[in-house]
């Protein structure tokens, strides 16, 4: 099993892609009508709220596309690519088990209490439900961890452009940064979130002509599987096959860890108390569409599993090795290879533009969420506070531009990982889960007291840290792989913040009751008294047949994987 190496890894540069004049027009024009977004939408952008938030006047639909382009990043599309490449049909537990059940526990249970409580931020909500030491060091570490995975996606975009069209990494990284920096600073969120929406149909583009291909390449589905039979054992197509307590299978993870660490702690961690995915929530225009976003964002979320691993299967078929040092390619060089390989002119400047789309929608969705938060959660509660409302404005464009520069300083972080999935499921296990537990001890426990929360978020964090860098790479305990690893970190994290959360609630006054209304289960929110919108009755606009409908799905596609 590969081990992170500690020697930058770059893509091969051999796939530099025989693009033309077609090509850049294409890719000319998307930037044209990313800018063109960008000053529509600054008209619409008068008071913070606006800027932050789209003065929550968002529908579903634009809110939940925007909710799974923000996640559909390409350190996605390369990171799951790669898993698949390297690990096979195990990619399939990140959507259907890693994704659709928190997105719907989100929808259906989380929203009424962040958008009830009409908090600007998650890190907001521990401020009502905690104190200020909680929220203060739950604002921090958001802020960075957003700037690191802005940076991964910085940092991707560079390598790729550099071995695709040749482009120097400072050239690629200083193109990006200024779109998205100029984009969001003139239209703040609003342009993020109708920019996330046309990269969602620019990305889908870019993918279904690499898989056709690819697909066609290996032999059909059938040729596909049994090449990667032949060459990495039966497991290797399979969901759960090897996957049984001290089995060895190519994940390094066994269906314990994988249903705990990634199907309830990574995942709902993720999903559930991300700020980038959240926010998108928040800016609907009321509480029925802000329940339905993340549910209608888990539809598509359910099938583009197969745009992201099969051409990973294919790049692992039809090259022997793929990955290792004798093929001369990296796990994450799956799908440039494959664009290199397949695709004709004019096409390929639809998946090169796609790609760019990808890194631009996730390191938007983590400059967005970050001069939110920056803003609202750390200088105007903490440094500058009760100022002009044009003020915040003024300063959330400011941080947003040195959000871009910090990203850029982050950037060389991931260039110690051949899979950069597993470096952002580590810094998943670091900041989310932490958080993940607080929020739900604090939601469903009446007696968390308020400094339980900051306590619980700081054991949480030390403890998967302290898997993962002493524990995990000093081999104390042997985890075989870097993912497995990000397993245990995760169900550490969880178990270490939920007993010191506990601990801490019995030696420690609670909250009065009175001031827990709308923020714990079984107190009544001002959020749920409001009238439904017209239609809302529709079966459509149910967010409990949405939710239990996606769930159902996700379950049926796992059969043809199981056996």
């Amino acid at each position: 099993m590969q081990t992170p190496t500690t020697a930058p890894v770059h893509l091969a540069a051999g796939l530099r892609l025989p693009t033309n004049g077609l090509d850049y027009a294409i890719l000319a024009i998307y930037f044209a009508v990313v800018l063109g977004i960008g000053f529509a939408a600054r008209r619409s952008v008068r008071t913070s709220l606006d800027f932050f938030l789209s003065g929550r006047s968002l529908p579903a639909w634009i809110t939940g596309l925007a909710f799974i382009s923000a996640n559909l990043a390409a350190t996605e599309i390369l990171g799951m690519a790669a898993n698949s490449a390297q690990y096979g049909a195990y990619t399939v537990h990140w959507y259907w088990i890693g994704a659709i059940p928190a997105m719907v526990f989100l929808g259906l249970v989380m929203m009424p209490f962040y958008y009830g409580s009409k908090v600007r931020s998650v890190p907001e909500f521990l401020l009502l439900r905690f104190d200020r030491p909680a929220h203060l060091l739950s604002s921090v570490l958001f802020a960075f961890a957003a700037i690191l995975i802005a940076g991964v996606n910085l940092y991707a975009l560079a390598i790729v452009v550099e071995a695709l069209l040749g482009w120097p990494q400072w050239v690629a990284i200083v193109v990006a940064g200024f779109f998205v920096l100029a984009y969001i600073t003139l239209g703040g969120l609003s342009s993020a979130i109708y920019n996330e929406v046309l990269q969602f149909f620019v990305i889908l583009a870019a993918l279904i002509p690499i898989v056709v291909l690819s697909l066609k390449k290996a032999g059909g589905w059938d040729g596909l599987t049994s090449r990667l039979t032949e060459q990495h054992g039966a497991n290797f197509t399979t969901a759960w096959g090897g996957t049984g307590i001290g089995d060895a299978n190519p994940l390094g993870a066994n269906w314990l860890t994988i249903v705990l660490g990634l199907g309830f702690v990574l995942s709902f961690g993720y999903w559930t108390t991300n700020f980038a995915e959240v926010q998108r929530a928040l800016s609907a225009k009321n509480l029925s569409a802000a329940r339905r976003t993340p549910l209608i964002a888990a539809f598509p979320k359910i099938f583009i599993v197969f745009l992201v691993m099969i051409p990973g299967l294919a790049a692992a078929a039809l090259v022997p090795g793929f990955g290792t040092a004798d093929s001369g390619l990296q796990y994450n060089d799956a799908i440039p290879y494959l664009m290199q390989e397949l695709l004709p002119n004019g096409v390929l400047g639809i998946a090169v533009t796609g790609l760019l789309a990808a890194f631009m929608a996730g390191m938007a969705a983590n400059v967005s969420s970050f001069n939110t938060v920056f803003t609202n959660d750390i200088w105007a509660k903490y440094v500058v506070r009760q100022r002009e409302d044009a003020y915040y404005v003024r300063f959330g464009r400011l941080i947003t531009a040195i959000g871009v520069v910090a990203s850029i300083g982050t950037a060389f972080l991931a260039s110690s990982f051949s899979n950069i999935m597993s470096y952002l499921q580590t810094l998943f296990s670091f900041f989310n889960v932490p958080m993940f537990v607080v929020f739900i001890v604090g939601m469903f426990w009446k007696r968390a007291s308020m400094k339980s929360g900051f306590w619980g978020l700081l054991a949480g964090t030390t403890a998967a840290m302290v898997n993962y860098f002493v524990l995990y790479k000093q081999d104390i305990v042997h985890i075989p792989s870097d993912q497995g690893a990000n397993f245990v970190s995760a169900i550490a994290g969880f178990a270490a913040g939920a007993v010191v959360m506990v601990a801490m609630s019995l030696f420690t006054e609670p909250k009065p009751e009175e001031e827990l209304r709308g923020l714990v289960y079984g107190t009544r929110s001002p959020g749920l008294a409001e009238p439904p919108a017209p239609g809302d009755e529709a079966w459509y606009r149910r967010p409990a047949l949405l939710g239990w409908g996606a769930v159902v799905l996700a379950a049926l596609c796992y059969v043809p994987f199981s056996f």
